[in-house]
């Protein structure tokens, strides 16, 4: 006798239900003990209220080695799926680490690759929740291969849709390679973890001792490593950055953006900029003082903060006109480039070019850093990241050198000479090949030979003034057409705003190739 359709629609249901189970009562208590959301919790409070629609919620493993048949989860140990953000369009995937602690199998990376290939066929952002011990050992191969599966649809994904990873939890072994790929990682504090290889493998293999904390811990990564896009105090605080990154950022290229949405004025008065650059040409100032006056309400989303603080890099808006921006910050080591600033910057320029969003970039740099430590790290193959990522942009880009740009430093940052479409200066600007006081010591060295205590301080003295007064300046630059305009810092924020009106259907192309070689 077949079944009726009470009795079908009963079954379903019951399938519902013990798929919303998990790894069961004990297991979620414990990842609540953790301080951790479920898989479907981390969804249910990123996602607007009602737009989750979930996709291979009855999908199970079909591994029968070690008694695996014997253990099985409704969905294999990851939720996939739609839904909404702010109203825009996400795909996304929450890895459960109830059911093997989130370890992953075949079954749960063809989910995974499932929504996707989805989201990419469908141009939407895709946001990947990690919270899982690694390969699923019992899967073997098909485990590794699905890790690789997943890589290979990262890397396709990649400038085409934004990729989004929010650490969770314990993301380990080749498991940190995809995250890695993604454009932003989002980590918690005191629960987030990545390492390649885990603290008791390094203890045996190299006979260091290390803590989970310290090896791959939120605080190393968004200090050290720099892996760490946005670091965050807890989940609730993660699932918010994430919701502001997606108002600033496009769900695919070749959008055309939207303006967001502000009550402040372009033309108000930015009377405090006229004091924040000090007389001083030593005295360090903050940057962001500077940006936070210029922008739309003060609001910020700074990426990679704590990470080559000498360098500034983050979302904004002016206008309501969406945009990206890099800035020296003068507040740390001088502002000046080394190899972690560098490749910071670059990556995040090769991000906003990839989805065509506007760049300022704020200039006060020293030069590069100079020893030992440096060169043998190869900073000249690191700083050039920075120079071919602006280089090769086509996004509109604004320059404003709003102190020292001295040096190879200058012609990095975004000069008129790697195309930037607009150069402008605050009268503090000073372009040179160097400092005054490092110039007069090599163009007058045969001047201040024989010279002696006050003398030779005197003479020197006037040199470094009758220097800067020749060099510590923008007007040269603006003669030669290197400058398009110096203007006074107070004008900022309604002269960018117009330059911005002016490139927004901006249009250049390069030469036909397969790609270009940037040093890796």
């Amino acid at each position: 006798m077949s079944e009726t359709q009470e009795e079908k629609r009963n079954y379903l249901n019951e399938l519902r239900l013990k798929s919303t189970y998990l790894g069961g009562e004990e297991r979620v208590k414990k990842q609540h003990d953790l301080g951790k959301y479920t898989a479907r919790e981390r969804i249910q409070k990123l996602l607007d209220p009602d737009t989750f629609i979930e996709f291979d919620k009855f999908v199970s493993h079909k591994c029968h080695q070690f008694e695996m048949e014997k253990k099985k989860f409704l969905g294999d140990g990851v939720v996939t799926g739609l839904g909404e953000i702010n109203g825009q369009k996400v795909a996304l995937y929450s890895q459960d680490f109830t059911c093997w602690g989130g370890a992953l199998g075949a079954a749960h990376a063809q989910k995974i690759c499932k929504i996707m290939d989805y989201a990419l066929r469908n141009r939407v952002p895709i946001i990947g929740i990690s919270d899982s011990g690694g390969a699923r050992i019992q899967e073997g191969v098909e485990s590794l291969g699905g890790y690789a599966e997943i890589f290979y649809r990262n890397v396709k994904c990649s400038g085409v849709i934004p990729q989004i990873s929010l650490i969770m939890g314990p993301c380990a072994g080749g498991a940190v390679y995809s995250p890695a790929i993604t454009d932003f990682v989002f980590m918690v504090e005191g629960s987030s973890y990545m390492f390649v290889t885990g603290p008791e493998v390094i203890k045996t293999v190299t006979h260091e001792e290390v803590t989970k904390e310290d090896l791959g811990g939120a605080k190393t990564h968004s200090e050290v490593s720099g892996i760490s896009s946005v670091t965050c105090k807890n989940e609730d605080d993660c699932f918010e950055r994430v919701r502001e990154l997606l108002g600033f950022i496009p769900p695919h290229n070749f959008y055309k953006a939207e303006k967001k949405w502000t009550s402040d004025s372009v033309s108000r008065e930015n009377s405090k900029l006229k004091s924040m650059i000090p007389d001083n040409p030593k005295k360090p100032y903050d940057m962001r003082d500077i940006i936070t006056e210029i922008i739309d309400d003060g609001n910020f989303l700074e990426i990679q903060k704590d990470y080559a603080k000498n360098i500034i890099i983050g979302f904004s808006s002016i206008g309501g006109i969406k945009l990206g921006i890099v800035a020296n910050q003068p507040a740390h080591l001088a502002g000046v480039l080394d190899i972690d600033s560098s490749v910071k910057a670059a990556r995040f320029v090769r991000f906003c070019d990839a989805f065509d969003i506007p760049i300022l970039t704020l200039v006060d740099v020293p030069g590069f850093l100079p020893g030992t430590q440096q060169e043998f790290g190869g900073i000249i193959k690191h700083g050039s990241k920075l120079l071919y990522a602006f280089s090769e942009a086509t996004t509109p880009l604004i320059t404003i050198i709003t102190r020292k740009a001295y040096g190879g430093a200058y012609d990095v940052m975004a000069s008129k000479h790697i195309r930037a479409d607009v150069n402008l200066a605050y009268p503090s600007g000073e372009i040179a090949v160097m400092g005054a006081e490092g110039a007069v010591n090599i163009v007058f060295r045969k001047d201040l030979v024989g010279l002696e205590g006050k003398e030779l301080e005197e003479k020197r003295a006037e040199l470094v003034r009758s220097y800067e007064k020749e060099f510590a300046n923008p007007y040269k630059a603006a003669e030669l057409g290197y400058l398009d305009n110096i203007i006074l810092p107070e004008e900022t924020r309604g002269i960018v705003y117009k330059y911005l009106c002016s490139l927004k259907n901006k249009k250049h192309y390069f030469p036909k190739r397969k790609h270009g070689n940037i040093q890796l």
